[in-house]
């Protein structure tokens, strides 16, 4: 069963993540992830860091996003498409974008951060 995103801690932390308050989305995230386990796990984790480069990019520590950001796609690049009631592919799609800006100067950042969907209903 993929998780809810629609309600408790998920929705909350999802409603901060669209506000970019990345710190408190990942405070909500991280409650649900400490009662997870196996690749839904690793999922959400792949968020919270995600929320955590966001973060520090704000705080203008460009490489700790990018690493955080990296550390994240290889959670996601072990995800299906879609997976844990979310839209997998294009959040991946859009992580590696941001990387890309971080990484190369001359390609430029995203004009918003990744976004995260729900999975297509089966």
């Amino acid at each position: 069963m993929p998780l809810d995103w629609r309600t408790g801690a998920l929705a909350e932390g999802l409603a901060c993540y669209r506000n970019e308050e990345f710190f408190l989305a990942h405070e909500h995230w991280e409650r649900v992830w400490l009662g997870l386990d196996g690749a839904e796990k690793s999922v959400v984790q792949a968020l919270i860091q995600m929320t955590a480069a966001f973060h520090h990019l704000r705080a203008g520590n460009r490489a700790g996003a990018a690493s955080l950001l990296r550390r994240a796609l290889r959670r996601l690049d072990a995800s299906p498409p879609q997976f844990a009631g979310i839209a997998v592919a294009p959040l991946r799609a859009e992580v590696k974008a941001w990387l890309r800006g971080l990484e190369d100067q001359d390609f430029g950042l995203p004009e918003q951060c990744p976004q995260i969907r729900p999975a297509d209903p089966d």
